[in-house]
């Protein structure tokens, strides 16, 4: 395999890379953030090892520019930082894997064999519908450069239906997605939130991106025509 291997460590990176180097893999060190984004952009890699503290920005941060910029190569995150809060992190800013330190070289080969056989595969951590932004990771939604602050349910709701883009989504659907699958709400709910949506992605900028489809639910559009 080609693996990209981004770690500030010296002793710990070339450990990591002559083990590997020894069984056939080809390694590229980085050591900051961002000589790994220009070498994930410029090569093909099957997979990138990167640790959280590097020195000039965060893995997470490298992470997230690396599928901004639709780097879908798989990225397996090795750190000490093994809280759930901080695998949360990881994964929402569009890690595939995450393996604390120490860890046994034999299970990190065969995390990246896992990542290996999965290919780099579109996973786009931000949604985006026209100039609409939903980031999940975060909970950000920006109209532009223009941040928006939703409720949770609202963010819920937005979520479910930028998720499919340009389809129609039932209230059901957005029921179960906002309120969860055993609720006890009417569909009605659905409509007046949908309401309060309008009122803050849509109306201030002039734009219906927010449609109604009869008989079904709504759907989200790029097209912004009113």
């Amino acid at each position: 395999m080609r693996v990209l291997m981004v770690e500030d460590e010296a002793k710990l990176a070339r450990l990591v890379a002559r083990g590997l180097t020894e069984r056939g893999d080809l390694v590229t060190i980085a050591a900051t953030g961002e000589a790994a984004l220009a070498a994930a952009v410029d090569a093909g890699y099957d997979v990138i090892l990167l640790d959280v503290a590097l020195p000039d920005m965060s893995g997470f941060d490298v992470c997230r520019r690396l599928r901004h910029d639709h780097v879908w190569t798989p990225v397996l995150m090795l750190t000490a930082r093994t809280s759930v809060a901080d695998r949360i992190t990881g994964l929402d800013s569009g890690a595939d894997d995450y393996l604390g330190k120490p860890f046994a070289f034999e299970e990190l080969l065969a995390r990246m064999r896992a990542l290996a056989r999965r290919g780099p595969v579109p996973r786009p951590t931000v949604l985006e519908v026209g100039d609409l932004q939903l980031d999940p990771g975060s909970r950000q939604v920006r109209r532009g450069d223009v941040t928006i602050d939703l409720s949770a349910r609202e963010f819920a709701l937005l979520e479910a239906l930028m998720r499919r883009p340009e389809q129609a989504v039932t209230r059901e659907t957005l029921l179960a997605h906002a309120w969860g699958v055993s609720h006890e709400t009417s569909s009605n709910v659905v409509d007046v939130y949908v309401g309060y949506l309008r009122e803050k992605i849509d109306r201030p900028f002039g734009v219906q991106s927010l449609r109604t489809v009869r008989g079904m639910g709504y759907r989200v559009t790029g097209d912004l025509g009113a």
